[in-house]
């Protein structure tokens, strides 16, 4: 994915991601120490678009322009990283405020949808009031995926290297962006794992990076997840934790090659349109 950035500087104004607490250690035996442990952070960061409060979400603020570009962009807020005019993150007193402006062209888009926003029929997506709004359209298809399985593996021995914070704390998500050689274009990391692959598709919308071929999420594969990569518009989504049905058929609806499950002696081909991979019949259809 590669678009141009904000029309105006952003103010990249982040958080520690991880803060050293003192905490108390005890084993089976009944012994007891105070040890220093580095913990993730995880604070509210509300979204403000044109005015309007959009959403709040629990999330570790840090690239929190990179996140708010990647978020409206799969909120289908905006279509490009250009239609972003400004990006200005504040800290309060319990936690961040994202203020974004629009241009002209996308404003409607976020007064529609919180005219139509109701506080007790949501179902779970940021901004949505029902059921039947979920299926948000797809306009474009996903391009076929060059990567070769073994390639897919290989990559795997990459990931730890790209979870630093995680590596500190032990409690954090990780995006990663790949080209079809299995090269690194582009990492992110967060306490959740939507916010995670958020930044990483803001990170490639604001750079100059050339198009991935291919993401891999350190978490479960969810309806969301699958979404996030269509809009991205990648042609793969490979994911280290197991699907779940909604994400293995909005992937199939959609031309999206999907595997779950990848290990280093083994992975799970969910959905492979263009015969890329041998695809085993683990997933009933």
């Amino acid at each position: 994915m590669k678009a141009a950035g904000p029309a105006n500087p952003v103010k990249t104004v982040d958080h520690d991601p991880a803060r050293l607490l003192t905490l108390l250690r005890r084993t089976p035996d009944g012994a007891t120490r105070a040890i220093e442990r580095n913990v993730a952070v995880e604070c509210p960061v509300a979204i403000e678009v044109d005015g309007f409060g959009y959403a709040v979400m629990m999330m570790t603020p840090d690239r929190l322009d990179a996140f708010a570009t990647g978020f409206l962009l799969t909120e289908r807020l905006v279509d490009r990283a250009a239609d972003i005019i400004a990006i200005e993150p504040f800290s309060a007193e319990r936690g961040w405020i994202v203020r974004v402006t629009l241009a002209e062209h996308c404003r409607g888009r976020i007064q529609d949808r919180v005219r139509h926003r109701t506080s007790d029929t949501s179902c779970g997506l940021c901004g949505l009031s029902g059921l039947e709004q979920i299926a948000r359209p797809v306009t474009t298809q996903p391009p076929v995926p060059q990567a070769r399985a073994e390639t897919l593996f290989a990559t795997l021995e990459s990931v730890r290297g790209q979870q630093p914070l995680n590596g500190l704390t032990g409690a954090v998500h990780a995006a990663i962006a790949y080209d079809a050689s299995g090269a690194v274009l582009a990492a992110a990391e967060d306490v959740g794992r939507h916010n995670a692959l958020d930044k990483l598709i803001g990170l490639l919308a604001q750079g100059d990076a050339s198009a991935p071929d291919f993401l891999l999420v350190t978490s479960r594969i969810s309806y969301e997840m699958v979404d996030k990569a269509l809009v991205a518009g990648v042609g793969l989504l490979v994911g280290i934790s197991a699907p779940t049905t909604l994400a293995v058929d909005h992937a199939r609806a959609h031309g999206l090659t999907l595997i779950a499950l990848a290990r280093r002696d083994a992975m799970l081909v969910a959905h492979d349109p263009h015969g890329r991979f041998d695809q085993p019949r683990a997933l009933a259809r």
